[in-house]
């Protein structure tokens, strides 16, 4: 008999983003983003449930993000933002569909 065991830790990121997120905060998250992917890290959640607002540059923000943990085989996942007119923005982009979605980190963090 072969018994084989092994552990498998998921190294997970939460990025919770409270208020706006627009260009005139996005370089704030891109440098934190960069930061992390440097460190070797990709996989991330994004918190959104707070986030109230969100342009163009947020958005081109999160894309990227996923495209390069992606590159890294990582992923991102999205915590949907519990603000109505937040979450309509995702979901006329089609961000909803780009994107794994959950409705909390703990959630989340299963997609993992």
């Amino acid at each position: 008999m072969n018994i084989s065991v092994r552990e498998h830790i998921v190294r997970i990121q939460i990025i919770e983003i409270s208020g706006r997120l627009d260009a005139s905060e996005v370089a704030r998250l891109r440098a934190e983003q960069e930061r992390l992917l440097s460190n070797g890290t990709s996989q991330f959640v994004v918190d959104l449930s707070n986030t109230n607002f969100m342009d163009s540059a947020g958005m081109s923000a999160l894309v990227s993000l996923l495209k390069r943990a992606r590159q890294l085989n990582g992923d991102v996942v999205l915590v949907k933002p519990v603000d109505a007119a937040a979450y309509r923005i995702l979901s006329l982009t089609r961000f909803d569909q780009v994107f794994k979605m959950a409705d909390t980190i703990d959630l989340a963090i299963k997609h993992f």
